[in-house]
């Protein structure tokens, strides 16, 4: 399994919006294939990432390249101050 934990820095007043678009936004990656899950982390300081789960890296690269997936992307930018910093892991055990 491929997995991506990405920071998120989201402009104040902003949570409650970027919760919904989460959860709006997952009902339209669920249809790329390859796609396992994504949630919403929060630490009690209100720091924010997002833990995103695919079947390989190959199928994640390729959800990368879709309009759709540039689309979704550009919208949950907009909640966020600065761009996102991902890490990027593969499930080993």
């Amino acid at each position: 399994m491929f997995v991506a934990v990405v920071e998120v820095q989201l402009k104040k007043g902003m949570e409650e919006e970027f919760k919904k678009w989460v959860n709006e936004s997952n009902k339209e990656l669920a249809k790329f294939d390859g796609f396992v899950n994504r949630r919403l982390l929060a630490t009690r300081t209100g720091k924010h990432a997002m833990l995103v789960e695919f079947e390989n890296q190959a199928k994640f690269e390729k959800m990368h390249q879709t309009q759709e997936h540039f689309r979704i992307q550009s919208k949950g930018h907009s909640y966020m101050e600065t761009p996102p910093k991902p890490v990027f892991y593969e499930v080993v055990n």
